[in-house]
């Protein structure tokens, strides 16, 4: 077993594991660590606690120290000089006519480079821009093209349900999420209806897949054989959260729908759950991470 703390540098950022060499902390507490990008300060997200040697990758590297006030007042400077930065760097992407759109930046804790990250529909020759901005700032300059996904949980905003991202508010790490997940949660395959803000599918469908797995375990699916207490029929519309299912009767296809509980009915013969090919070739854009 070994000892470890977990410290996030961003908000809603990767939690990274360090060794707290024999010092308690507790979540909120600020400490100085060092990383592969060198020095930095970052916030404990996960206080002392014992986990297996094989859940860590060694050699763990360990804390420096908690926080001072000097640390924490030093970076609030960085956070201010990042704004001028910015603005800086924006008038220089201007002069040099770049097609970039520049959504952050970034001053490491001890100075020694300032990363900036941008979006752009394909590749871009800076080169000379960094050659400028390092004349300008006096310092190692690194330009980092990211996707619309990182520029969403960089930007923050509200999605379509009213809550703030769910990448800049509390998930950590993107995970990839599939069309076959929205179809499986009996959602419209419309875009407007399945994408988030960044264009991307929205990262809510995977963090609830779980739960729609287990209930199609117990649900007969749309096309789905069954027997009902009026008779024979075929699965037509089903809701998964409450159970209820909407039945075409064999006696009677004409007519409308019967509905029952999903615990009335006797599975006969299910059916299966395919994203079509024209619709996946429709939608594949909603799946890219970039």
């Amino acid at each position: 077993m070994a000892e470890i703390i977990g410290v996030r540098f961003k908000d809603a950022g990767k939690v990274y594991y360090f060794d707290p060499d024999d010092q308690q902390l507790v979540p909120g507490d600020m400490v100085v660590v060092e990383t592969a990008r060198g020095i930095e300060c970052g916030e404990v997200a996960t206080a002392n606690r014992q986990i297996p040697d094989n859940d860590i990758v060694h050699p763990l590297k360990k804390l420096i120290r908690k926080a001072t006030a000097e640390d924490i007042s030093h970076l609030e400077e960085n956070k201010k000089k990042e704004k001028s930065v910015f603005a800086e760097c924006s008038k220089k992407i201007l002069e040099h006519k770049l097609d970039m759109k520049l959504v952050d930046v970034e001053c490491t804790f001890d100075n020694n480079k300032i990363i900036f990250y941008f979006t752009a529909d394909g590749r871009v020759d800076f080169r000379n821009l960094v050659k400028d901005l390092a004349s300008v700032f006096r310092t190692r300059i690194e330009l980092r093209q990211i996707g619309v996904r990182d520029e969403a949980k960089m930007l923050g905003g509200l999605g379509i349900c009213g809550q703030p991202f769910c990448c800049s508010s509390f998930l950590g790490e993107f995970q990839p999420v599939s069309i076959k997940m929205a179809k499986e949660q009996g959602l419209s395959l419309s875009p407007v209806k399945i994408s988030g803000t960044c264009g991307r599918l929205m990262c809510c469908l995977k963090y609830e897949q779980e739960a729609y797995t287990d209930l199609l375990k117990t649900t007969p699916k749309v096309g789905a054989l069954v027997n009902t207490p009026d008779g024979k029929g075929m699965v037509v519309e089903q809701n998964l959260l409450t159970g209820m299912m909407k039945i075409r009767m064999d006696s009677a296809p004409e007519t409308a729908p019967h509905i029952f509980h999903k615990s009335q009915l006797q599975l006969l013969k299910d059916a299966h759950i395919r994203v079509e090919k024209d619709e996946l070739e429709k939608l594949k854009e909603l799946e890219k991470d970039i």
